[in-house]
């Protein structure tokens, strides 16, 4: 969670939660639920080590605005989806997998840290204090140099760590401060989480965006134009600012591999949730949630490769949601079945060029690597593109082994896709 704007008094009521930050959190443990996982990497594996860090720790309690009922905060939902995972992943197993975890919890606010730390001796964690779990009454940018220290020495190899940083707003971590943790740190993933159209607001209402945008760490992002210029010449100046934000924001942060969909609101959208990491696996679970989470999450561009390529209103767009009137921007893609079936489909007109251009053969692994990031799509949308075109006779999938793939199922990151030589397709 946030400082502002929530009302911390260590004495007082809990603090009330907007329905969107419980959405941010339910996304967040399943996210650490499942990707937890996937680090286990046989049955003979012993131990599985990993850090968990929160920036902005908040007071770990809340009461939800609307249904009145007690909500936990990102620190206690980090430590039940790692008791939740080591569950599942034990399930079955001869000797347990040890959970070797470290929990760092940041928080300024002082009213805020003392209720934090109330909610973890309530629920039973005081006596890791101090042990797995180490609290910070101070700015994240204090403790970051010190926490990625202890990561690096911790696991010199990888520095597997998840740093979850939901701001409030859009100025508070600068992109090199994410730029080093993701450097320094080859396995670290960072959640962030961007007022986006907050901060259209500020630039559009006050001179001082060159300022903020020097701040954040991203000054060149509006190529020289003013907001004055953009707003009397943009068709939808809100959807321009945003598809000239994102480019620069995650290049900033020097992430390779990164999701940035909206989390819904009561209104049109306003927050991006940001997952920036260096490895494809990462990407794609957080994809998977986004999809298994649809209720939460929605995007205004295309449901193929080049999703970012469609924003704003596009009669092709309308075209790939099968004839059906999507309302664009204000439907949007919203990761249902309509949605699924648009990847699928678009998917097939596009990816056979990609195959064609390597006619001895490109991995799946590569494919899905080097075109995941503008695409909504998670692996089992593309092997279901892909599973079709085999159907088709426009490519042919090859196992190491040399074996024809024929089922989405069997496809794997090392299977070779060629064209097919009784191929239907044409440019």
């Amino acid at each position: 969670m946030t400082h502002a704007p929530y009302d911390y008094r260590a004495d007082g009521p809990l603090p009330t939660v907007k329905q969107h930050s419980v959405a941010k959190h339910e996304v967040l443990r399943t996210y650490l639920v499942e990707y937890l996982q996937t680090l286990v990497g046989s049955p003979g594996q012993e131990e599985l080590r990993v850090t968990l860090v929160d920036g902005y720790a908040g007071a770990g309690r809340y009461r939800h605005e609307t249904t009145g009922a007690d909500v936990f905060g990102s620190p206690l939902v980090m430590l039940q989806a790692a008791k939740e995972a080591e569950f599942l992943i034990n399930q079955g197993r001869l000797k347990p997998l040890r959970m070797n975890i470290d929990y760092f919890f940041v928080e300024l606010d002082k009213d805020a840290f003392k209720l934090l730390g109330r909610t973890l001796d309530e629920q039973g964690f005081n006596g890791r204090v101090g042990a797995d779990i180490q609290l910070f009454n101070s700015r994240f940018e204090d403790q970051v140099d010190g926490i990625r220290d202890f990561i690096a020495k911790k696991s010199p190899r990888s520095g597997r760590s998840i740093f979850v940083l939901d701001q409030y707003g859009y100025s508070k971590i600068p992109a090199s401060q994410i730029r080093a943790i993701l450097k320094a740190l080859p396995s670290s993933e960072v959640i962030l989480t961007f007022a986006v159209d907050s901060f259209i607001n500020y630039a559009s209402d006050f001179d001082q965006t060159g300022r903020l945008l020097q701040q954040i760490g991203i000054p060149d992002v509006l190529k020289g134009r003013t907001i004055e210029d953009i707003k009397s010449k943009e068709a939808d100046f809100r959807l321009y600012i945003q598809s000239c934000l994102y480019p620069e924001l995650v290049a900033a942060c020097g992430a390779r591999y990164y999701t940035l969909f909206f989390i819904r609101t009561d209104g049109h959208g306003d927050y991006w949730l940001v997952h920036l990491s260096q490895h494809p696996r990462a990407r794609d679970v957080m994809t998977q949630v986004h999809w298994k989470k649809n209720n939460h999450f929605i995007h205004y561009g295309g449901p193929g490769i080049d999703m970012f390529q469609a924003l704003g209103y596009s009669a092709a767009l309308d075209d790939q949601y099968m004839g059906q009137a999507t309302g664009q921007p204000s439907l949007g893609f919203c990761f249902d079945n309509l949605a699924a079936e648009a990847s699928a489909k678009t998917l097939m007109e596009q990816l056979p060029h990609i195959v064609y251009a390597h006619p001895e053969g490109i991995s799946f692994g590569e494919l899905f690597a080097t075109t995941c990031n503008t695409s909504p799509a998670d692996t089992g949308k593309y092997k279901e593109a892909i599973a079709r075109l085999i159907s088709q006779k426009d490519i042919q999938v090859i196992s190491p082994e040399g074996n024809q793939r024929q089922k989405a199922s069997t496809i794997g990151d090392k299977d070779q896709l060629i064209p097919s030589s009784q191929s239907t397709f044409g440019f």
